[in-house]
C-alpha cells in the first residue's frame, strides 16, 4: 500500500513540474530561477495555475470518493448534490447581470450561491439523514440550477455576455493569478478537511444505514460533513476556474483496484489521483496545436466519456 501511495505522490510532483514547463513556450527547469522574460512567466502564469491545478484536482479527486461512498454509488459525483450547478449559477449571473467587475466579485458571487445550495439542501435534509433524500434534493438542485443558468443566458443583454458565460462555463485555469489561489486555498483546504473526517464512518455505512447506527456512527453529523465540505471545497472549485466534470467520476474507478473498495482507504489515493490528473490534462490542454488553448473542461468530458464507456462496455460500472 505504501508503494501504491508513493507512486501516486511521484505522479504529482511529476504533473506539477509538467504544468510549470508546459506550453507554447516551454520552460526548462534549468531557468525556473532566472530573472527575465521565462521567470515572470513562470512565477505570475505557470505557478498559480499549477497551485490551482492540484489544490482543484484533489478536492474534485477526494469530494467524488467520499459520495461515492456516502452514497454507495459508483456513479456519484460533486455534481450530483447541485452545489456545482449552483456556483456556475452565481457566475453566470453575476456576468450576465453586470456585477462580475472582476475576478474576485465573480468568485464572491459563485460562492455566495454555493452557499445558499448548502443552506438549502441542509434544509431539504434535515429532518432524516437518507442517502436517497439527499439525492432527491441534490438532483432538484442540480435541476433548478441548471434551468435557473439557461434563463440568465437567453435574457443576456448582449452577445459578448453570452460568450464569456460559455467560455467560462467550460472551465479553464488560463490566465489566473496568485489572488485566485489566495482566494481559493482556504475554502479548499477546510472542505478536504471536513471531508476527510468522514472515512471510518464511510466505511461503516457500506454496511448499511440501521448497520452503521447501531455502530455508533451518527448519520446527522456525516451528512453535514459530506454537505459542508463538498459545498466549500467544490464551490471554491467552480467558482475559480468554472465547471471541470469527470475528475470526480474517474479518480476512484481507477483507483479502487489498487486500493480496494474501502471509503477510508480510497480517499487520500483519489485525492492525489485528482491532483495527478488535472495537472496533466491542463498541461495537455496548453499543448495543443493552434493560438488558443483547449478548455480544461471540454478536455476531461473527452477523457470521461470514452472512459465510462469503455466501462459500460466491460461491465466493470457496478461496485468490483
Amino acid at each position: 500500500m505504501i508503494r501504491q501511495h508513493l507512486v501516486l505522490v511521484l505522479l504529482v510532483v511529476a504533473g506539477f513540474a509538467l504544468s510549470l514547463m508546459a506550453g507554447k513556450l516551454w520552460i526548462a527547469p534549468n531557468v525556473w530561477m532566472e530573472a527575465g522574460r521565462d521567470g515572470a512567466i513562470l512565477l505570475e502564469l505557470r505557478l498559480p495555475r499549477a497551485l490551482l491545478g492540484l489544490g482543484i484536482g484533489a478536492m474534485l479527486g477526494l469530494s467524488g470518493a467520499v459520495l461515492q461512498g456516502y452514497l454507495r454509488n459508483p456513479l456519484a459525483d460533486p455534481a450530483v448534490i447541485g452545489v456545482s450547478s449552483s456556483a456556475a449559477l452565481g457566475a453566470v449571473a453575476a456576468i450576465v447581470l453586470g456585477t462580475a467587475a472582476g475576478p474576485v466579485a465573480l468568485f464572491a458571487c459563485a460562492m455566495a450561491a454555493a452557499a445558499g445550495a448548502m443552506a438549502l439542501l441542509a434544509a431539504l435534509t434535515w429532518r432524516r439523514a437518507s442517502s436517497v433524500q439527499f439525492i432527491l434534493a441534490g438532483t432538484v438542485l442540480a435541476s433548478l440550477s441548471g434551468a435557473l443558468t439557461a434563463f440568465l443566458i437567453s435574457i443576456a443583454p448582449n452577445p459578448y455576455a453570452v460568450a464569456e458565460v460559455l467560455d467560462w462555463l467550460m472551465g479553464a485555469l488560463t490566465d489566473r493569478g496568485m489572488d485566485d489561489v489566495r482566494n481559493a486555498c482556504p475554502f479548499l483546504i477546510v472542505g478536504g478537511v471536513l471531508l476527510a473526517m468522514t472515512g471510518r464512518s464511510l466505511d461503516a455505512l457500506g454496511l448499511g444505514e440501521e448497520t452503521a447506527r447501531s455502530l455508533g456512527v451518527r448519520l446527522g453529523r456525516v451528512q453535514t460533513l459530506v454537505v459542508l465540505g463538498t459545498g466549500l471545497g467544490v464551490g471554491a472549485c467552480v467558482a475559480v476556474s468554472g465547471v471541470v466534470g469527470f475528475v470526480g467520476l474517474i479518480v476512484p474507478h481507477v483507483l479502487r483496484p489498487w486500493f480496494g473498495a474501502r471509503p477510508s482507504r480510497l480517499l487520500l489515493p483519489s485525492a492525489l489521483g485528482g491532483a495527478a490528473l488535472v495537472l496533466v490534462a491542463d498541461s495537455l490542454c496548453r499543448l495543443a496545436p493552434g493560438a488558443g488553448e483547449v478548455r480544461l473542461g471540454v478536455a476531461m468530458a473527452m477523457i470521461g466519456a470514452p472512459f465510462f464507456l469503455w466501462l459500460l462496455l466491460r461491465g466493470r460500472v457496478p461496485w468490483s
